[in-house]
């Protein structure tokens, strides 16, 4: 068997609970030493998907494998959870009081070596004589994912790492946890209510609408060709062109388009002096958010346009023109 193309496949999971639907037909693979985002808006199916697979939540349909076995729900097994698999919710549930060291040493199944490996990529060596009850919020988050690597685990779920975290421990985080993949040879799973926190650090993206997989690939194809405008808004701002403004920025007054709504970032769009190729437009506002300027423009059918630039912005009520950037990706969906 192939680690690499085997290593977790979920094949049509579904899950019911008091009449409602929580997953539909979930399918997908995760190989080996990758690093998985789950995205999706609250209620998706998100956590209750990766508490399936850790085998915590038992589902109603489908199959789990991981490393050619498959996962058991709580409701086939005396004692939760699947060997190899470990799972790190919004809690870090440590023993209060005592001693980072001590609640590591119970855990730990590794040599000291090994042991000393998982404390220094999870920034955790110095706090070791700490107790428990002394550490920070984004302290015993990493001493508690610590605790669970300690258990020589293959696969690591992580629901919500980063909420409550500022930019400064996201980014640490995020670097924490792309270390333990390429370091310690963990496979990595996230689910974040913020999808944007999983753009930098993801390798493919996978996007739950009511409990459908509605969109699955790399986190810039995610973002910049978006499957509808329920994935496009889970990742940021976006412009949505239909009608005679559409055709006009396309300069295609008469070709079939692809779907007659067009999704486009802000930053997908350029622009240029009022007598430039494009389409005319005029400036309605200026925002300054900033490492750039967002410029608000409205096209001749009426169509309102948000697009960025990092400097010298035009003033507002100055007439402009506005084209697609030359490698903007055009996302058409249907309405």
């Amino acid at each position: 068997m192939s680690e690499t193309a085997d290593f977790l496949t979920v094949t049509d999971l579904s899950l019911a609970e008091r009449g409602a639907t929580a997953l539909q037909q979930v399918s997908f693979r995760l190989p080996a030493r990758r690093r998985l985002a789950l995205a999706g808006e609250s209620g998706a199916g998100k956590s209750t998907l990766l508490q399936c697979i850790a085998g915590l939540v038992q589902p109603t349909g489908g199959e789990i494998r991981f490393a050619g076995r498959r996962v058991k729900g709580p409701q086939e097994v005396l004692v939760p959870g699947h060997e190899g698999i470990v799972y790190l919710s919004q809690k870090s549930d440590l023993p209060h009081s005592l001693r980072v060291e001590q609640v590591l040493r119970y855990a730990n199944k590794r040599p000291a070596a090994e042991a000393a490996a998982v404390y220094e990529v999870c920034r955790i060596t110095h706090l070791l004589p700490r107790r428990t009850d002394q550490l920070s919020g984004g302290e015993q988050q990493r001493v508690a994912l610590a605790r669970l690597l300690l258990s020589g685990p293959r696969l690591l779920l992580l629901d919500e790492p980063f909420s409550n975290l500022d930019r400064v421990h996201k980014q640490q985080l995020q670097t924490i946890l792309r270390e333990v993949g390429e370091e310690l040879n963990i496979t990595c799973l996230l689910v974040s209510h913020d999808p944007t926190d999983t753009l930098p650090w993801a390798e493919e993206m996978l996007v739950l609408q009511q409990g459908r997989l509605v969109q699955q690939g790399p986190p810039e194809q995610v973002y910049r060709q978006p499957i509808n405008e329920y994935t496009a808004a889970l990742f940021g701002d976006y412009n949505r062109l239909h009608g005679p403004d559409l055709r006009a920025l396309l300069a295609t007054p008469r070709r079939r388009l692809p779907g007659p709504v067009l999704l486009l970032r802000p930053e997908s769009l350029v622009l240029h002096a009022a007598e430039a190729a494009g389409v005319r437009a005029h400036v309605r506002a200026v925002r300054f958010l900033g490492s750039y300027y967002e410029v608000e423009v409205a096209l001749p059918a009426g169509t309102h346009l948000r697009t960025r630039v990092t400097a010298n912005p035009p003033a507002v009520g100055t007439a402009v023109a506005v084209a697609p950037a030359p490698d903007a990706a055009l996302a058409f969906v249907q309405e």
